[in-house]
């Protein structure tokens, strides 16, 4: 029996393999590496010393991803598989529909067919949009602000449907908030392809002089230094938050939405600040527009998360800091000493492989 994790590849995705296969949990990873490396499922082995099946494909490939049903006794999925940046779905709403909503049926229309009905979704604290009150809690009504947010909210609706017409699925929602920070080994961390779209990644390359200065987004939030104040969650904690949910959908059956956060906000400038303190790096910035579709304050109420499936996020700031720190030294360009032989690679890589 095996857990088929869609995106495995990816930042969170390796993460969460990780926590899967150190757990005891045999693992099959599907990725198309459109932001990801390959080179992540190599590191991902050498942590844990085990092996596990991967295939390279895309979910809008149906043909071929029905065979990975076909070809293996897939117990649970936990699904991370998306286009993610909040930018680029304002700029490109129909690609972002069609990737992650239709590439999200097609499998849910697999699951259906070879019975697999254990499903973690990663959803996001974008279906949240804005709120007046903070914190966050998964009762309150769900309103996204931009394209990416508003695919996790159709999907979470399509699985409640789901589970309507059939309640022998199980289905646990998770609402990320802002995952940073690194595995502790340095081994596998964020790497993003090009600028990178998210603030942590960004003032580690700024640190390691990769770029000349952070871009902060706005500084007329209503917010004690003008700046957006987010829920950063490190990515160890939020993979240990996938373990929790998985016990729960294999032990029961409904649908369920969880926050994964801490419960504290950071401004920009906050974690910008944290980030000096830790590595004694200074790290310039200057104050742009805003980006289409951010909104001002977000933090979790994770207590429901806390309370059903036994979890809560146990690192604080300057493990955040000091781990992602520690991922950009050991990695100063990401992946890319592998990515020559990753094109290698693609050109004639068979499905499956080990």
């Amino acid at each position: 029996m095996a857990i088929l994790v869609t995106g495995g590849a990816g930042y969170i995705g390796s993460h969460t393999c990780v926590e899967l296969l150190t757990t005891g949990y045999e693992i099959i990873i599907l990725d198309n590496l459109s932001n990801s490396k390959k080179a992540s499922l190599d590191r991902i082995k050498e942590i844990t010393g085990k092996d596990f099946k991967f295939y390279y494909l895309d979910l809008l490939d149906r043909d071929a991803l029905q065979s990975v049903f076909i070809e293996n006794h897939i117990e649970a999925v936990i699904h991370l598989a998306g286009l993610k940046a909040v930018g680029e779905s304002v700029e490109m709403p129909l690609h972002y529909y069609h990737n992650n909503i239709t590439g999200s049926v097609i499998l849910f229309e697999l699951m259906e067919k070879f019975g697999v009905r254990n499903l973690v979704f990663s959803s996001s604290a974008t279906v949240y949009g804005t709120q007046e009150h903070v914190p966050l809690t998964e009762k309150l009504p769900l309103a996204a602000t931009n394209p990416y947010g508003r695919t996790k909210l159709m999907i979470e609706e399509i699985l409640r449907d789901i589970y309507v017409s059939n309640n022998k699925w199980s289905i646990a929602l998770l609402r990320y908030f802002n995952p940073v920070g690194a595995h502790p080994s340095g081994q596998i961390g964020e790497d993003p392809n090009g600028i990178p779209n998210n603030l942590v990644p960004y003032i580690t390359q700024v640190a390691i002089g990769k770029r000349k200065e952070i871009n902060v987004f706005g500084n007329d939030y209503d917010t004690h230094d003008g700046t957006g104040i987010r829920d950063f969650i490190h990515v160890v904690d939020l993979a240990a938050g996938h373990i929790k949910a998985l016990e729960k959908v294999m032990s029961s059956v409904g649908v369920s939405a969880y926050n994964l956060g801490t419960g504290k906000g950071y401004s920009v400038l906050e974690m910008i600040h944290a980030f000096e303190k830790v590595t004694g790096k200074n790290i310039p910035y200057k104050i742009i527009d805003r980006r289409p579709g951010d909104i001002g304050i977000s933090y979790a109420d994770s207590t429901k998360a806390q309370k059903e499936l036994d979890w809560v996020a146990k690192k604080g700031i300057e493990e955040m800091c000091s781990d992602s720190w520690r991922w950009q030294l050991n990695n100063p360009n990401g992946y890319e000493v592998e990515n020559k032989k990753q094109i290698v690679v693609l050109t004639s890589m068979p499905v499956p492989v080990k």
